[in-house]
């Protein structure tokens, strides 16, 4: 990936990026007003034709000044055009308006960090995240992530299921092919995994570990579906590295999970797995390393969302690097045997065994 490796901007190009980072707040807040009015939505409607200022304001329940304002703004950030008083929806608002992985990411950037953002520079001060108090009062995210306010609850989890979601089945193509019969999953989160492993294997056994807040929620999902008898669960603040792991199960499957961890705690959790795991069995870890995307939006999308984890979920992680990485699962006495990169929208799914 060569991304970032040379400066091919003019000066010009250079300065206009540099204003976008400027008004950065502002054209974002903008643009999810001419979303969330319906004047993007009335104006793509519109047509090649195009849609007058007169015309919008009526139908959007807007003053004409308060339209006028967002259509101008909507010009300059580019997402509409403007020809004889008539504006047309440009691509980029086409995508702000339809797009299913920007209006994911623009809800978690506005309903989750948007507020807490304030005060990043604390949080790489301090090593705490210091925005956190923007949406409760916990240590990190993860206490509350099942009684986080609405609408930050509903836009944590659309974020974080789009990328996952898209995955699982592909991923598991990969684990099953090991023939696991009994899996820990670990970070189960609301249980999607094991409701998926449940389905694709009639005699896998699944033990869930998981904070209980969480646990709770994933049982009642999996109680629902009817595979209690194949489920297990173990409350565990995976934090507390004396808080040792089941032992015995031939596969260990962690999704998203890892890079909610320094670099030290991940290697405190690789080497649990390493207590845990029986001898021939295979630990899966999927993550979405910036270095390995194939476009450059995909990369900037995750150094973008590093800042989420330093500000909001823990102070401490972020989307790393797959070199920073690789040398945790080396120090903690790992070794990689087989990496799949490009695993659904942005995922890289590494199989490891005890060295």
């Amino acid at each position: 990936m060569n991304f970032f490796t040379k400066d091919n901007k003019t000066a010009f190009e250079a300065i206009s990026s540099a204003q976008f980072i400027a008004f950065a707040p502002i054209l974002f807040q903008a643009s999810k007003a001419l979303r969330d009015f319906g004047i993007l939505e009335a104006v793509s409607k519109s047509g090649e034709e195009g849609i007058t200022l007169q015309e919008i304001y009526p139908q959007v329940k807007l003053s004409e000044y308060g339209a006028r304002v967002l259509l101008e703004a909507g010009l300059g950030i580019g997402l509409l055009l403007r020809n004889n008083d008539k504006y047309t929806i440009t691509k980029t608002g086409h995508f702000i308006l339809n797009d299913r992985m920007t209006r994911v990411n623009m809800d978690f950037s506005n309903d989750v960090c948007y507020e807490g953002m304030f005060s990043l520079a604390d949080s790489i001060k301090e090593g705490k995240p210091t925005g956190l108090k923007a949406l409760g009062d916990w240590p990190t995210i993860y206490e509350g992530l099942s009684i986080l306010p609405q609408p930050a609850k509903d836009s944590w989890f659309h974020f974080d299921h789009y990328y996952s979601d898209g995955s699982f089945d592909l991923a598991l193509k990969h684990v099953f092919k090991y023939h696991p019969k009994h899996i820990l999953d670990i970070g189960a989160n609301t249980g999607k995994f094991t409701l998926k492993s449940m389905a694709k294997d009639p005699d896998v056994k699944v033990t869930l570990l998981d904070l209980p807040i969480q646990l709770n929620v994933a049982r009642q999902n999996i109680e629902k579906a009817g595979y209690s008898d194949r489920v297990g669960y173990h409350p565990i603040d995976i934090l507390i590295d004396a808080n040792r792991f089941p032992k015995g199960a031939d596969a260990i499957w962690m999704s998203q999970f890892l890079d909610c961890f320094s670099e030290d705690e991940i290697v405190s959790i690789l080497k649990r797995c390493h207590e845990a795991i029986s001898d021939d069995g295979h630990i899966f870890i999927m993550e979405t390393f910036w270095d390995k995307q194939k476009f450059e939006v995909g990369a900037f999308s995750l150094q973008m969302t590093s800042l989420y984890f330093t500000n909001l979920a823990n102070g401490n992680s972020q989307m790393y690097d797959s070199a920073v990485f690789n040398k945790l699962i080396d120090k903690a006495g790992l070794k990689i045997v087989e990496q799949i990169d490009q695993v659904g929208v942005s995922h890289t799914l590494q199989i490891c065994k005890r060295k």
